[in-house]
């Protein structure tokens, strides 16, 4: 089984190596640590024996939230780990008393839309040609808080 937990120094080098597997356009070190020190950013790793599984980090500006990425290792997908992770993040936002999380996702990522909205996020709104390699529109998906 796996734990949550923040992201710290030590894991964020792992997040930095997760990011590089999983997006095209992957964060630099640089500016994972850089989030570490951002005080309206909030990071959550899941960890198993020291070994980061999965991410998920937002930034919060006043009572709203922005999701910034999310990613599960290749190998360790369908196990529940970015549902606890969506699910942990839902939860802090709450005790926060935010108004709403949202997020971008590729038009074309099935996967993850269906997370989002088992989660209760709904569509928002179409931001064309949003991301590169490859080209995609992202739909903009928002779950209402209060």
């Amino acid at each position: 089984m796996f734990e949550i937990l923040p992201m710290n120094l030590g894991s964020a080098h792992q997040v930095a190596a997760l990011e590089a597997v999983c997006f095209s356009d992957p964060w630099s070190l640089n500016s994972i640590l850089g989030e570490l020190f951002n005080p309206g950013a909030y990071y959550l790793t899941a960890q198993k024996s020291g070994q980061v599984l999965g991410y998920v980090g937002m930034h919060k500006i006043l009572d709203e939230g922005y999701i910034t990425n999310m990613a599960v290792s290749p190998g360790a997908r369908r196990q529940g780990i970015a549902r606890a992770l969506l699910c942990a993040l839902i939860e802090y936002a709450r005790a926060q008393a935010m108004a709403f999380l949202t997020l971008e996702v590729r038009e074309g990522n099935q996967g993850a839309i269906s997370l989002y909205s088992g989660e209760g996020f709904v569509r928002a709104g179409l931001r064309k040609g949003y991301y590169n390699s490859p080209p995609e529109d992202a739909l903009l998906m928002t779950l209402t808080l209060r």
